[in-house]
């Protein structure tokens, strides 16, 4: 028998693969680009696109689309990789934009780049009255210390204080003055009896005092107020020098619209727990206060929706360390204290704001500043504007106003608020715009649903 020598058969699977990978099989492979799918970027619009690129790229190599298999998870990884990197690019995008923004603390930045600010929280305030338990003849004073009042507030149940101040014809006395104490005398008494006085408001919050020296290198010379939360616009400063710097100083939106050197000015800056900061002027915009200088500073911390007693009245004890006794009690209910600005409300009056460029011409500059304005005293309003139809009147401009009672709740503008908000727009109305603040009206409305 003839024996053929017959050579072995080498198997060439790993070769045929590893060759096969060498052959050009067609467009799936040349033209790989054209199969991605760039509309693709959430998890599973992701995790469908990759498999439809396995199927046309790799037909032959890889086969089991089954989810207990290793490659699936792989896949599924990565997809959900490009989910969270996809996300990140849109939250990115949408932040850096005023209009899309939607987190608080980037709202805050963006505004901050056109010199606008949050408000913080406002405080509410009350009509108030002092009974003494036996007629002075005598004047008589309340130190700081004694004049915060503690109750438990009707939202929450936490502590709330209130601080006693004394009015004048509807307006809050007090607070341009370089003095924390209130003074008592008989002759403002009902009747002059020594026994009653009305002439007095309650605002939310607690009455702090911060004394110190400047010593500072800065440009801007600043200072941290120690407690939190500040009330919105109840920030007092006052400076003690003998020169032109010394004195009270008075709080704007911004120092850098300062137009002068000499102008005795500060803002206040927040944080997002509402710590404030004092920042005075570089001595070219805004004064600088000289080192070695004596400052004092009055402010609230409170403010908020919690401040609100719609229901509620304040009867609190007062003794004076002076040996007087007597008691506090509202005699209007205590509204207007609102939370900080709304990111919605920040967005929408912000850029008008910066519109206005500290000055008030058309109607619109006195809707959006109407809209962000927040009296000293507490209370913040909704308000439109008009001009009057006669020709010799078109310089008069109606501010229709009703003051924010609560988030939901409106109410007549006090006369308090009004007077501050006259007084703020003398600052930046045209010389020869007249403007009258006018109670706006409150219809309710039967709906039938």
């Amino acid at each position: 028998m003839k024996n053929y020598n017959i050579p072995t058969r080498v198997p060439f699977t790993s070769s045929e693969s590893d060759f096969q990978k060498l052959i050009d099989s067609g467009d799936s492979y040349t033209n790989k680009k054209d199969l991605i799918d760039y509309a693709a970027t959430d998890f599973l619009s992701l995790r469908d696109s990759l498999i439809s690129y396995m199927k046309a790229v790799y037909p032959t190599d890889y086969q089991n689309f089954s989810e207990s298999d290793y490659g699936m998870m792989f896949t599924e990884l990565v997809a959900y990789m490009g989910a969270v990197m996809s996300f990140k690019a849109d939250a990115l995008a949408n932040e850096s934009y005023l209009s899309t923004a939607q987190n608080r603390r980037n709202v805050k930045k963006l505004l901050q780049l056109i010199g606008i600010s949050l408000k913080g929280p406002t405080s509410a305030g009350a009509n108030a009255k002092l009974t003494l338990d036996d007629a002075e003849t005598g004047d008589f004073y309340i130190d700081a210390e004694d004049r915060t009042f503690s109750l438990p507030s009707p939202f929450d149940g936490a502590p709330l204080q209130y601080t006693l101040y004394k009015t004048r014809n509807g307006k809050i006395e007090g607070l341009n003055t370089n003095q924390s104490r209130l003074d008592f005398s008989v002759s403002e008494s009902d009747g002059t009896t020594g026994l009653e006085w009305t002439n007095l408001a309650l605002l939310e919050g607690t009455l702090i005092e911060e004394v110190g020296v400047f010593n500072s290198t800065e440009v801007f010379k600043t200072i941290s107020l120690t407690e939190n939360p500040v009330t919105e616009n109840s920030v007092q400063v006052f400076v003690v020098d003998s020169g032109e710097l010394g004195g009270a100083y008075t709080q704007v939106a911004n120092v850098l619209s300062a137009s002068g050197p000499s102008d005795r000015i500060f803002d206040v800056m927040y944080d997002d727990s509402f710590n404030a900061t004092v920042r005075f002027g570089d001595g070219v915009v805004g004064a600088s206060p000289p080192n070695d200088s004596a400052y004092r500073i009055l402010y609230r911390v409170g403010g908020g929706l919690r401040g609100n007693l719609l229901g509620s009245t304040i009867n609190t004890p007062l003794s004076i360390s002076t040996g007087i006794n007597g008691t506090i009690t509202n005699t209007s209910q205590a509204t207007g204290g609102l939370d900080a600005e709304t990111i919605n409300s920040a967005k929408k009056y912000g850029p008008l704001v910066f519109k206005q460029q500290d000055r008030l011409v058309t109607l619109q500059d006195f809707r959006s500043y109407v809209s962000r304005y927040s009296s000293p005293t507490g209370g913040q309003a909704i308000g439109t504007a008009t001009t009057r139809k006669a020709y010799s009147s078109a310089n008069i401009i109606d501010l229709y106003v009703l003051q924010k009672a609560t988030a939901t709740q409106l109410q007549r503008a006090t006369v308090e608020y009004k007077v501050n908000l006259l007084n703020d727009l003398k600052t930046y109305k045209m010389l020869t715009d007249e403007v009258n603040v006018v109670d706006g009206l409150i219809r309710t409305v039967d709906l039938v649903l």
